[in-house]
């Protein structure tokens, strides 16, 4: 399947399944297009994604992980997500989507990242909508190799998070790149090195 079919059925699904229990409060097809899809793949404007290994945390409906893997196919991508609900979506939306390479852990970050088959073992980390930064700098770094980057995806008032995350961790920022998307929100996506 083209890309573009691959999305349609993404949005599909996802508005079908947001019918039974709450996945996304953007309902709007062109509003998911956007703040969705377009989002998530800011992070392609950071990073050249090849064959690496990514780890989603909070994935929640597959953002940004699983638009990623549509454009990249050949990442190895494992997405990690608490709510049972939401990892039922992802795995009937991965197969109806025919994506492979892709492992769907039900689990908390904080407890995945400590099992030695995922600690350290990664060579990108990504976070969108779940934390503070530096609730997010814990349940990332451990996943992430040595070298490895970590991107926070955030809205524009994200300054104030990074001082309390280098005041409280002292944590150092490789990058902050500010995003505007086609409908004129702004991004920050937030990149540090392990």
């Amino acid at each position: 399947m083209d890309k573009n079919t691959l999305y349609q059925i993404y949005l599909s699904e996802l508005l079908e399944w947001n019918q039974k229990f709450n996945l996304t409060s953007i309902t709007d097809p062109a509003a998911i297009q956007i703040k969705h899809f377009e989002d998530s793949l800011t992070i392609l404007k950071v990073v050249d994604l090849k064959d690496q290994r990514v780890v989603d945390v909070g994935s929640g409906a597959g953002f940004p992980g699983i638009p990623l893997k549509i454009e990249r196919p050949e990442i190895k991508l494992t997405l990690v997500e608490a709510t049972c609900k939401k990892i039922n979506f992802l795995k009937a939306l991965v197969k109806k989507l025919g994506l492979t390479d892709i492992e769907i852990i039900w689990d908390r970050a904080e407890k995945i990242n400590q099992d030695p088959k995922y600690k350290g073992k990664f060579d990108l980390a990504l976070a969108r909508a779940v934390a503070k930064l530096d609730k997010l700098v814990g349940y990332c770094l451990p996943f992430l190799k040595p070298g490895g980057i970590f991107i926070a995806q955030k809205g524009p008032g994200v300054d104030a998070e990074i001082a309390d995350a280098q005041k409280n961790l002292g944590i150092k920022i490789k990058e902050i790149k500010k995003l505007t998307l086609s409908n004129g929100d702004q991004r920050s996506l937030v990149l540090i090195k392990k």
